[in-house]
């Protein structure tokens, strides 16, 4: 039995009817069967709140920058146990449309601006405020008292290397301690 996927919300704007000498504010808020959505998408436990409010200023003739603040409840699973793990997001958005975006070319490219994107006919905002928020989430939450233990792994009959085993000079500040103490120790001499 397999379990359905909700779609996404879906909030497209046309980039050709964007206002050009003013800005086009948004306020993206989905409603539950949305955040859930967004949440499966993500592998969230739980997003029982989410806001991407911003607007779109054009910038040049052709251009537009969209500029954001997202705001967050979600809940993952801590990366160690499983168990929920709450957090509280604020972030700030920022992403550059630009008509005549020319695509580097070549195997090595150095990456000048990474928020510049090519302007497309239709910039629906529930993208980006999946991606703004997947970036914006932490990447190895940990539940409280939630530590890693030591894995440790041996054919049968040889004993396991321990961590401490595997760090050859650890064992030398103990043996120096040692040392000092026999060296000021009693003395036979008068």
């Amino acid at each position: 039995m397999s379990q359905t996927i909700p779609e996404l919300p879906g909030l497209p704007y046309r980039t050709a009817s964007l206002a050009t000498r003013k800005p086009t504010r948004f306020d993206f808020r989905p409603d539950a069967a949305g955040r859930a959505a967004m949440a499966a998408a993500l592998g969230l436990i739980e997003l029982p709140a989410f806001r991407l409010s911003g607007e779109f200023r054009p910038v040049g003739r052709h251009d537009f920058d969209l500029v954001a603040d997202l705001t967050a409840q979600a809940v993952q699973p801590c990366s160690v146990t499983l168990a929920p793990v709450p957090c509280s997001l604020t972030d700030r958005v920022h992403r550059r449309y630009v008509a005549d975006h020319v695509e580097p070319e070549g195997d090595e490219v150095e990456m000048v601006d990474d928020e510049t994107e090519p302007l497309p006919e239709v910039i629906d905002l529930a993208e980006v405020a999946v991606e703004a928020l997947a970036l914006a989430l932490p990447l190895y939450p940990r539940a409280p008292g939630a530590e890693l233990g030591e894995a440790v792994f041996a054919a049968p009959g040889v004993a396991p290397l321990a961590e401490t085993d595997l760090k050859p000079f650890a064992g030398l500040s103990a043996l120096a301690e040692k040392l000092k103490k026999a060296d000021s120790g009693p003395s036979s001499e008068g």
